[in-house]
């Protein structure tokens, strides 16, 4: 049976107390890669054996300090990734592209911890409604990066392995300078694009942000 999201209504630090209550685990998961123009989409679960202190959401947090942060998340927590590249992107769209990657970094997590019972662990998804399709308890919640620490420790996660990703691809690209601007819609990179065209990585299904440029 699949299971739909949970509904509530009740504010968050009860909710979080009954959650703690009937589940064993709390896990948050988070993407990074919805809105650039090339690349992965990368989701990452998170969940936390121990407080991690300074832990926020990835985009209020240095470079810097979110490599430092990636490490210490990886000691101290349950962890796990989904990527779908720009093909699979182009061929769903972006958003059944995000769904598809939770589900992986899902699944990949119930691989790498065996221990981990589907019906002892209840999972966060930063932002709004998002069907899984899948046999897990979750809640979908807006903002949850910011207030839901594991949310946070996996938007750090996949902010951190996507930039990795995307360097490498600048590596291997020069033309794009993909290690500055990660392939987002910046000025200097939709310059670029009108100089030298798209690279392989590029999401052809978001033509129309390449032509507004």
């Amino acid at each position: 049976m699949v299971r739909k999201p949970v509904q509530f209504n009740l504010c968050l630090e009860r909710r979080q107390l009954s959650y703690r209550r009937k589940f064993k685990y709390i896990i948050g998961i988070d993407e990074a890669g919805r809105g650039p123009l090339a690349g992965p989409v990368v989701a990452a679960c998170a969940g936390l054996r121990t407080n991690i202190e300074g832990i926020s959401d990835s985009k209020k947090i240095a470079s810097q300090r979110r490599e430092k942060m990636f490490v210490k998340i990886k000691e101290n927590a349950f962890f796990s990734f989904g990527l779908v590249g720009e093909k699979i992107i182009d061929k769903l769209n972006i958003y059944q592209a995000t769904v598809l990657a939770f589900r992986k970094a899902i699944e990949r997590l119930f691989f790498r911890y065996p221990l981990l019972k589907t019906q002892e662990v209840f999972f966060i998804i930063d932002g709004s409604f998002v069907d899984l399709g899948t046999e897990v308890n979750y809640i979908c919640l807006p903002r949850a990066d910011a207030i839901v620490q594991t949310v946070a420790a996996a938007s750090i996660l996949a902010k951190v392995l996507r930039d990795r990703i995307m360097c490498s691809y600048g590596r291997i690209f020069p033309l794009w300078n993909f290690a500055q601007h990660k392939g987002y819609p910046t000025s200097q990179h939709r310059q670029i694009i009108k100089e030298y065209g798209l690279s392989p990585i590029h999401r052809l299904s978001f033509r129309n942000s390449y032509e507004s440029s």
